[in-house]
């Protein structure tokens, strides 16, 4: 287990580095930009050990993954947002522990996200997925909602009971104009916040950048970035 520990710190020390040097790069403060780590594939002994080492935020992708990590690390002092596409029929599980929702895309979710969080006596932070390579469905390839459909939607959660409205997410497409451009993507996502914060105020929080592109996205203006095997490494998909 410090073998372990001290990879993780070595791999975190890293990513906090590169975090810093894209602020500064930007001309932003290092305070501006929040570190989630994405724990998907990874065993509770890991988010204990990022607890330890100071992580607030945590990430998942699937709930039957995400809620029994929950419960097993319930005592630490943690943040857990919900980054997959979700299921109608897993949203009571996720309001379980998840405190934000950054994969809102569509008003049937919307719906059952706020009937849960109330039923739960919870506040549900929502952030609303862009699909920046919506087709003629007006979803993307990962999901998300279309660019067009932003206005609606964030409404729909800003009016929901148990649900607050905290911003936008993307996730940089592989296909459509954007494909291959990250920070022009990631550009794109901030003209929509401020769009969207002229109605909506506080919903200022801006969740983009990966592993890969985490410098893009800070020199974009994101708030947040999601980081997974930069700092935990590379493990075989689980299921």
């Amino acid at each position: 287990m410090t073998d372990r520990r001290d990879h993780i710190a070595a791999n975190l020390a890293k990513v906090e580095d590169r975090i810093a040097a894209a602020c500064r790069a930007a001309g932003r403060k290092r305070e501006e930009v929040t570190l989630i780590v994405v724990t998907k594939t990874y065993p509770a002994d890991d988010v204990r050990i990022l607890s330890e080492l100071g992580v607030r935020h945590v990430a998942e992708n699937r709930d039957q993954d995400a809620a029994p990590k929950a419960a097993a690390c319930s005592d630490l002092p943690l943040t857990w947002h919900f980054v997959g596409q979700l299921q109608t029929n897993k949203v009571r599980s996720v309001v379980g522990y998840a405190g934000l929702v950054q994969s809102v895309d569509r008003s049937k979710l919307v719906t059952a996200l706020s009937r849960e969080a109330v039923r739960a006596g919870r506040e549900v932070g929502c952030l609303l997925q862009v699909a920046l390579d919506a087709g003629a469905s007006g979803r993307g390839e990962r999901g998300g909602v279309a660019p067009g459909g932003i206005e609606e939607l964030a409404d729909l959660v800003a009016n929901a009971p148990g649900l607050r409205l905290d911003g936008l997410m993307t996730v940089a497409p592989l296909t459509g104009e954007y494909a291959g451009r990250q920070e022009a993507a990631f550009r794109r996502l901030m003209d929509l916040s401020t769009d969207l914060r002229r109605a909506h105020p506080t919903a200022t929080m801006v969740s983009a950048g990966m592993s890969a592109d985490l410098e893009q996205a800070v020199a974009a203006g994101a708030t947040h970035v999601r980081v997974g095997t930069a700092v935990l490494g590379v493990r075989p998909r689980l299921g």
